[in-house]
């Protein structure tokens, strides 16, 4: 738990929002548990994923997956077929985390005014031309 040191908040590293923020510290991670969650029968292919998920690499949603899959938020079904077949489900511990995620999803939609005035104090603060979209900055990285 965060606790209060001398009129201070510290947040421990096994405190539950450390936690819960080393989640999101995988760059995709609540994309893919976004995605997932709205996709039919919350379960995707990789290919399907990572078509929705416009700049992430195959090997970032790879790692990606993997990392979810380790923590127990969603789960890899092999079909019995040739050619093989995979798919991605949440899992229900996954379902819990995607509802806290959708909240956040959802603010953003309803302050994308807050969200464009962030982008464009970062714009100023970097020296990108304020028509220039963000994925136009050649020192952005995709993963």
């Amino acid at each position: 738990m965060p606790a209060w040191v001398d009129g201070k908040l510290f947040f421990y590293a096994d405190s539950p929002p450390r936690r819960l923020m080393d989640l999101f510290s995988l760059k995709w991670s609540s994309m893919v548990l976004h995605a997932l969650y709205h996709w039919p029968e919350k379960r995707a292919r990789t290919g399907e994923l990572q078509r929705s998920l416009q700049g992430i690499s195959k090997k970032m949603l790879f790692q990606t997956l993997k990392e979810l899959e380790q923590r127990g938020l969603i789960a890899r079904h092999v079909y019995d077929v040739v050619p093989p077949k995979v798919d991605y489900r949440l899992t229900p511990l996954g379902l819990t985390f995607a509802a806290p995620i959708e909240q956040m999803y959802q603010w953003g939609l309803e302050n994308q005014a807050a969200l464009d005035a962030m982008e464009d104090n970062l714009r100023k603060a970097t020296d990108v031309p304020s028509d220039a979209p963000p994925s136009l900055d050649p020192s952005a990285s995709a993963d």
